[in-house]
């Protein structure tokens, strides 16, 4: 996948929240928090629930990189 959430876990540990508390601050299931972890696809509405949490863009949470072409 080409979308990555290390801008996301870095914003997390600047502010203090871990991902247990993100968990519970947009109502997302252990697997949702999971799949941050593991860059896999979270919709566009889990997206805009962590941004209305921690009133950001949906570009500070995420980065679009390019898979390896092998």
């Amino acid at each position: 996948m080409a979308i990555k959430y290390y801008k996301l876990l870095d914003l997390l540990n600047r502010r203090g929240i871990g991902k247990e508390e993100l968990k519970k601050k947009i109502g997302a299931s252990s697997a949702t928090i999971a799949k941050i972890s593991k860059h896999e696809y979270l919709s566009l509405e889990v997206i805009d629930k962590i941004c209305g949490v921690l009133e950001c863009q949906p570009g500070d949470i995420l980065e679009y990189q390019p898979d390896k072409k092998e």
